[in-house]
């Protein structure tokens, strides 16, 4: 039940029809995020972002949110390091108007000076919320340890400075160069019909002679193999990991099943070890991302001062064990069942299919069916992640990053 249509103006169309449902999901992925702006306009695909919410020429930004509240329906976005999603779900009869106001906004955003400077108060405290909350701080500070120089590293929100000093012409530099037609994927799922909501999309956005922005792949830099931000808070917060594989490795299913065993669950080797057996947090997790040339694994934990060194050195353990022995085989299967319960379960809710389809053709390129994505996920086997974890998590590569009230002989060994 997968549509997909290249229009005349170079957007892509992908659909998938739910008729079970009474509702649709529609997003429109745009490939730019914080790795494409210069330097010194850090922060700008997010700074787009908020003021996209503020109105066009054709719609106010009251008219957007009273459209989409006086009909029950959501509207949202968010920006990461490689893409923007703007996107919104509403009931099926509403999906026209959604479709003008979401599109209009991508394409054509007023970005007024006043708003601009109004909305630049909002970022600012979005970052100070950020340098407030070190399990969310740790993330930025983490990704510029592990990436170093590298575009990677920047922070998504950018930095008070560049936000400070960010003016509507170069937002709009900005639109102009990343929300290309040819850059633009628009994903829906639900009760829709695809030729209608193309032909919607087709006047939204007129043909763009200019060049779509290309993104040149950026060698892998290093960065600190230790940093520590002494915070006064509750909690020391942990983060250690490295450098990990691209989306298009072939070892990037294998990598998925290690992450589910490593800390993706209540029976994984983390929260076991960690929590379970010995108390010592109540947040404990590992997580993966892959983008264009690289990509990175991070295991989190916030613990009481007084046992962030030992909770440091289970971690490690984890990790050395998992690099030196592998899993075992019950751990893969299990991971392997995991991994195939969350995807059917996800397939359930539109918004979900829906970002599943915006996401695979804007940054692979092919969408996999369902079928497709289990079989990779059986044919992953315990050599093949033994062979992942003594190549990711070899103690030379590990960069560890800590916030919190850290004292002397917390970090042994570092």
């Amino acid at each position: 039940m997968i549509v997909r249509t290249v229009l005349p103006n170079g957007v892509r169309v992908v659909t998938e029809a739910m008729p079970e449902v009474r509702s649709a999901s529609i997003g429109f992925w745009i490939g730019a995020g914080s790795r494409d702006e210069p330097a010194e306009l850090a922060g700008s695909s997010h700074f787009l972002e908020h003021l996209l919410f503020k109105g066009t020429e054709r719609h106010s930004a009251l008219d957007i949110a009273e459209v989409f509240d006086a009909i029950g329906g959501e509207s949202n976005a968010f920006s990461t390091k490689e893409y923007t999603c703007v996107h919104g779900r509403v009931l099926d009869r509403d999906l026209e108007m959604a479709t003008d106001y979401l599109g209009d906004m991508v394409a054509e955003p007023a970005i007024r000076p006043d708003d601009v400077d109004s909305e630049r108060k909002v970022v600012l405290e979005e970052i100070a919320l950020r340098d407030d909350t070190p399990d969310d701080l740790i993330f930025d500070v983490f990704a510029e340890d592990v990436f170093g120089d590298h575009p990677l590293g920047r922070p998504v929100l950018g930095t008070v400075e560049t936000v400070s000093t960010a003016s509507p012409e170069s937002v709009r530099e900005f639109h102009r160069a990343g929300y290309h037609p040819r850059n633009i994927v628009v994903s829906a799922a639900g009760s829709i019909e695809h030729d209608r909501l193309s032909e919607w999309i087709t006047s939204l956005f007129p043909g763009d002679a200019r060049p779509a922005l290309r993104r040149e792949p950026v060698a892998a830099a290093g960065g600190r193999r230790l940093h520590v931000v002494e915070k006064d808070s509750e909690q020391v917060h942990l983060l250690l990991g490295g450098l990990g594989y691209s989306r298009e490795h072939p070892d990037r299913f294998a990598w998925e099943v290690l992450d589910i065993l490593l800390g993706g669950g209540m029976s994984s080797r983390l929260f076991q070890e960690i929590r379970e057996q010995r108390g010592l947090a109540y947040s404990v997790y590992s997580y993966r991302d892959l983008y264009q040339e690289t990509g990175m694994y991070g295991v989190y934990a916030g613990t009481m001062p007084g046992n962030a060194s030992e909770v440091l050195k289970i971690a490690e353990g984890v990790l050395d064990d998992l690099q030196a022995d592998g899993p075992t085989a019950a751990e893969v299967e299990r991971a392997k069942g995991h991994l195939r319960g969350s995807l059917i379960l996800s397939l359930e809710d539109s918004a979900n299919r829906m970002s599943r389809l915006g996401k695979s053709e804007l940054v692979r390129g092919e969408i996999l069916t369902v079928d497709e994505l289990l079989a990779r996920v059986d044919a992953v086997g315990v050599p093949d992640v033994a062979r992942v974890a003594a190549d990711l998590f070899r103690p030379e590569g590990r960069v560890l990053t800590v916030v919190g009230p850290v004292e002397d002989g917390d970090l042994p060994g570092w």
